[in-house]
């Protein structure tokens, strides 16, 4: 079975990329067509579409468009892309609109035309994909509108459907957000659970001697610590210069948040602070309004509903 290929140290900085540069700097072609396989064969099974090798002549062709039943950020081109070249060789399509474009309920997306049993068999693999991944696209995009005009990033998580992670990620950014770390490879995340029982003092002097060690082994996006209380954050902020990168602020209260930043901005400005833990729409403004950097919200991936999106024969 085909397995993703993990980013190494050498990619580039993924927050200098575009959109839609992004994609292919997450998984390779061959691993999104291994993906595409693996969906299809997921509804072909053994005996294929036998609906439509009954239905349909062979010879059979026809247009299609890939149209929004409800407006939102597109997201999944080349997804279709690869549905169609699967199993429709020689299929043409067009695209109406760019991946991370708004679009109006009604509208295309992309209209192709091929072999009329091809874009069937095809139709619903490539509409869970743009579907699923438009509805992290588009919620992303309300989170991103939430706090416009504002220092705070809106960033995703780990908290990704298993084997979608690259997709899920690449649609977070097509929604105007920012990534995380990818995953436990590329940069460290220091979380409660890795220094449960230990004092803010204590704590500090493990994340320190951890951080040194995990920099000398392999090349690391960024050095993050999770802190629970101000205390913990005030024996981060205590830290040598380029110890930690960011601090995680889990679960903080608004006052909390704001007292936060004036600690960071007084001991250790070049710090950046993340919110994260119970963040909504209705009060994502006023967690970016106390001056942090970053705003981590796992429902970005795990909670996307997914948008209307259909598939018409047009001729």
């Amino acid at each position: 079975m085909a397995s993703f290929a993990s980013p190494q140290p050498s990619l580039p900085d993924l927050a200098a990329l575009s959109a839609a540069d992004l994609l292919f700097a997450l998984i390779s072609a061959d691993d999104l067509a291994a993906h595409v396989a693996r969906a299809l064969a997921e509804d072909l099974g053994a005996a294929g579409d036998v609906t439509g090798e009954a239905m349909i002549p062979a010879d059979a062709r026809a247009t299609a468009v890939v149209r929004f039943r409800s407006p939102g950020i597109a997201c999944g081109a080349p997804l279709v892309a690869e549905v169609l070249r699967q199993v429709a060789p020689g299929a043409r399509l067009a695209y109406h609109a760019a991946d991370g474009e708004q679009l109006a309920a009604g509208a295309t997306f992309i209209s192709v035309e091929g072999p009329l049993r091809g874009i069937l068999t095809a139709e619903r693999t490539l509409l869970n994909y743009v579907g699923h991944l438009s509805g992290i696209a588009t919620l992303t995009a309300q989170y991103v509108e939430q706090v416009r005009g504002m220092r705070a990033s809106i960033c995703d998580t780990r908290k990704t459907v298993p084997g979608m992670r690259m997709l899920e990620k690449w649609a977070v950014r097509c929604g105007g957000g920012t990534n995380h770390r990818i995953g436990l490879f590329d940069a460290m995340l220091i979380k409660d659970n890795h220094v449960a029982g230990l004092s803010p003092s204590d704590m500090a002097k493990r994340v320190a001697s951890a951080a040194a060690a995990a920099r000398a082994r392999t090349p690391l996006r960024f050095v993050e610590v999770e802190c629970d209380t101000l205390e913990q954050l005030q024996a981060m902020l205590g830290l040598s210069k380029d110890t930690v990168d960011m601090v995680l602020l889990d679960n903080m209260t608004i006052g909390q948040l704001a007292e936060a930043v004036g600690m960071r901005d007084a001991a250790a400005p070049g710090v950046l602070l993340e919110a994260s833990g119970g963040v909504h729409l209705a009060s994502v403004a006023a967690i970016a309004a106390t001056g942090v950097d970053r705003i981590s919200i796992g429902a970005l991936t795990h909670s996307a509903a997914c948008l209307d999106v259909g598939l018409d024969i047009t001729q």
